[in-house]
């Protein structure tokens, strides 16, 4: 198993809250008005926005990271720091981390098929940059495995929440400690999506594989929202 890369993976995949807490920031700008979206698919006139989608692949081939580094624009190695060379492309905008072992984390990337199609474009630049034509040698880079593991997405309810009363009342699938994080985190079961909830309305949501996921999470938890809303509060943005 390739360690480095197992835990690239992990930290991706359960990010830090305090920086998933930029995201809600973001979510206004997600919020659709209902004449504008399709209400069979999205009953409560709200679509997401995703802001990252994760995958990984396996090129099947050791990967001589220095080397690389060195021949490949827009590409860090600094092998104290990290085990894996980092390369960046602009379209789509996305970044890979590369492991010797030929295992590659994407990020970056705004849907699953950006994903795939970024992660295809550095497994072309790996392979045009080991393969050797002088020596008419190409190399054996492959494109297997690929998988994506976590998107992220955020969005808001444009109504502030009473999160203490739903904490308590959803005590089995969320935590709430606002003395430590202001947001509450509701691990749900089914999709398997973790949402942070704010008490402005803004949410962000974490874990999901796909984009319906994403969907069907925000969906469940809307009608829930609506029953602990401040009645007493102007809407946001208001």
């Amino acid at each position: 198993m390739d360690e480095a890369f197992e835990l690239a993976v992990h930290a991706h995949n359960n990010p830090a809250y305090g920086s998933l807490a930029q995201e809600a920031g973001a979510a206004a700008a997600a919020e659709q008005v209902a004449s504008e979206v399709d209400l069979g698919q999205h009953p409560s006139g709200i679509i997401p926005h995703i802001s990252n989608t994760v995958g990984t692949c396996n090129l099947r081939v050791h990967v001589d990271l220095n080397y690389v580094s060195k021949r490949v624009r827009n590409c860090e190695y600094n092998a104290r720091r990290c085990a894996a060379c980092v390369i960046r492309i602009r379209e789509p905008k996305a970044t890979a981390m590369v492991f010797a072992s030929g295992k590659m984390l994407v990020t970056g990337a705004k849907s699953e098929e950006e994903c795939r199609l970024a992660a295809r474009k550095f497994a072309l630049i790996i392979k045009k940059t080991l393969s050797k034509p002088e020596d008419n040698f190409e190399t054996a880079v492959k494109f297997e495995d690929f998988k994506i593991v976590n998107i992220v997405a955020s969005t808001g309810v444009n109504f502030p929440l009473k999160l203490q009363e739903f904490a308590i009342r959803h005590n089995r699938f969320s935590t709430f400690e606002p003395e430590l994080f202001p947001g509450l985190v509701y691990k749900m079961m089914r999709p398997k999506v973790t949402l942070l909830v704010f008490t402005s309305g803004k949410i962000v949501m974490t874990g999901a594989k796909t984009r319906d996921d994403v969907y069907e999470a925000f969906e469940l938890m809307y009608p829930a929202l609506k029953e602990y809303r401040k009645l007493d509060a102007a809407p946001v943005g208001a």
